[in-house]
């Protein structure tokens, strides 16, 4: 298999490298390579290409391994010069509705595109970083990098834009907790009660995650007003042992903006399901 790598940055050499060592043939492209670069291609023999060219019609994978921001210029200029049936797969940081408009380029060229996104730290785990995939190709990629010792999780009917949708939501989730935990237990450490804090959280532990979420949601559109009384309480006492919330004033005004809704479009349901949770918030709670 050849595959061109765009972009030596610590994406670029850490996936050259692996798939150089599993015996696949390897390009490598930079327009200003760094000393790092340079040692890699030096270490593997190759020439480093300064754009890409008609070079790339060698290619059966091109992998976009730039900085977000010219994800979609790489993409147009990759699949000018690649052959029918080739394949993209974009690594760069790209928002979700770029890297749709990177497929439809590809497209246009009868290239595939598979939409990668990293799910964790190069460094640390290199070649066995998790990556989850969305769109055209994606069990080929699979296969490709497991061959280099990768980790590979592909999103069943998914299009290019999803995989990357779904990490920014990965986000929004994780470091809100982590803010959250951060206030959480600073605060408990400080009225010697973290011990006994994580006891009273263990039917939350308990709980399926999806189910609570969904229960979070399913109650906050029947709630929040009360919700929010409770939340500006919680303010208060951290504000009173010195440590005010950060995180809390968002989390305040979030209750109170659906709580003014439910005021101005009640809610028919007293116990929606998800679904019915919702539809009101998109069409009510924004």
């Amino acid at each position: 298999m050849h595959i061109a790598l765009i972009g030596l940055g610590e994406v670029g050499r850490c996936f050259a490298d692996a798939l150089f060592r599993a015996g696949h043939a390897i390009s490598l492209c930079e327009a200003k390579p760094s000393p790092a670069a340079v040692e890699l291609a030096q270490r593997l023999g190759l020439p480093i290409h300064p754009s890409a060219e008609a070079w790339l019609a060698e290619a059966n994978w091109v992998f976009s391994c730039v900085t977000g921001s010219v994800s979609l210029a790489v993409a147009e200029q990759a699949a000018a010069h690649m052959h029918e049936g080739a394949v993209i797969a974009d690594f760069t940081t790209a928002s979700p509705s770029v890297k749709r408009e990177g497929a439809q380029a590809a497209a246009r060229r009868f290239v595939r595109y598979v939409d990668v996104a990293i799910m964790g730290g190069i460094l640390i785990n290199r070649e066995r970083t998790p990556l989850l995939v969305a769109g055209e190709g994606v069990d080929d990629f699979k296969a490709v990098m497991e061959t280099a010792g990768g980790r590979v999780k592909t999103i069943e009917g998914g299009a290019a834009g999803d995989a990357m949708s779904l990490k920014i939501l990965r986000s929004v989730f994780t470091k809100g907790m982590e803010a959250l935990a951060v206030e959480l237990l600073m605060s408990a450490e400080r009225q010697g009660v973290r011990d006994k804090l994580y006891e009273q959280l263990l039917d939350i532990d308990q709980t399926p995650l999806r189910d609570f979420i969904d229960m979070l949601v399913r109650t906050h559109v029947v709630h929040a007003k009360r919700r929010a009384h409770e939340v500006n309480d919680a303010q208060s006492e951290l504000a009173a042992q010195g440590m005010p919330s950060a995180v809390l004033p968002g989390v305040e005004e979030r209750f109170q903006k659906t709580a003014r809704a439910l005021e101005a479009h009640p809610l028919s349901l007293p116990e929606p399901d998800i679904r019915q949770a919702l539809d009101w918030l998109l069409a009510n709670g924004r």
